[in-house]
């Protein structure tokens, strides 16, 4: 309760209130960037509970798949997975719907690039809703654009990352879109994200799903799909996967 608190504590009034709108043109460059704020430093990997489904212990990728539904092709190593440039994205071969994720992730050291084009990867939800992978750490970019994004909607309320080749957590709850007879919307998806232990994104509704230069409306789709992990053609690292599946 006490880091809860702390948590909260470090939010400007008003970030309890959900967005339902977002704030500004999409990848606007004069969109206010959000204000950078410092997080201690990282612990060890955190132990899911039991009643988590592991998708990465460290030790292999039997729970992941290839674009093409092959072998998954990225690197594991010293207990984390690592982007393989080229060899394109990659996927759950288990279908979730409304979950609890918790996901840690490394940005490439020492830093290369800038913008956009440095340490950029994506954590998606049911392939469809992106949680933005960015070495955001004195890195400048769109907001909605930056770690921690909903990419191309919402950008986090602050910037909570940590220096490349630190890990860095997410912890993401994400309540899916329903739809009704003959694919209409009933309701849309819901995302609350925490970046390195901070709130960034509180209850936030996606207006469809997230796309770069354009913001799609929803269509029916299933309701478990996996969840994917990008390959931009940056070597990001990931570790310590696990969720929590909340609908039953």
């Amino acid at each position: 309760m006490q880091r809860l608190a702390t948590v909260l504590l470090l939010l400007p009034f008003g970030t309890l209130m959900a967005q339902t709108t977002p704030p500004c043109a999409q990848h606007a460059r004069d969109c206010p960037a959000p204000p950078v704020i410092q997080v201690g430093p990282a612990g060890p990997p955190a132990p899911p509970p039991s009643d988590a489904v592991v998708l990465f212990d460290g030790h292999d990728l039997g729970k992941w798949l290839g674009g093409d539904n092959g072998p998954a092709k990225w690197v594991v190593r010293d207990g984390y997975m690592e982007v393989a440039p080229g060899t394109g994205g990659i996927h759950t071969a288990q279908g979730f719907g409304d979950v609890q994720l918790h996901v840690e992730w490394m940005a490439p050291n020492p830093p290369r690039g800038s913008d956009q084009d440095r340490g950029n990867s994506g954590v998606f939800l049911m392939g469809r809703y992106e949680v933005q992978v960015l070495d955001s750490y004195g890195n400048v970019t769109y907001p909605d654009g930056q770690a921690a994004a909903l990419y191309g909607q919402y950008p986090p309320r602050v910037n909570a990352s940590r220096p490349p080749g630190e890990w860095q957590s997410y912890d993401i709850i994400f309540h899916r879109p329903r739809f009704g007879p003959g694919g209409a919307l009933v309701s849309p998806a819901v995302v609350t994200v925490l970046h390195n232990g901070v709130l960034v994104q509180d209850a936030v509704t996606l207006t469809g799903p997230t796309a770069h230069q354009s913001r799609p409306p929803y269509s029916a789709h299933p309701d478990r799909l996996p969840i994917s992990l990008q390959d931009h053609e940056h070597p990001v690292r990931f570790r310590n996967i696990w969720l929590r599946e909340l609908e039953r």
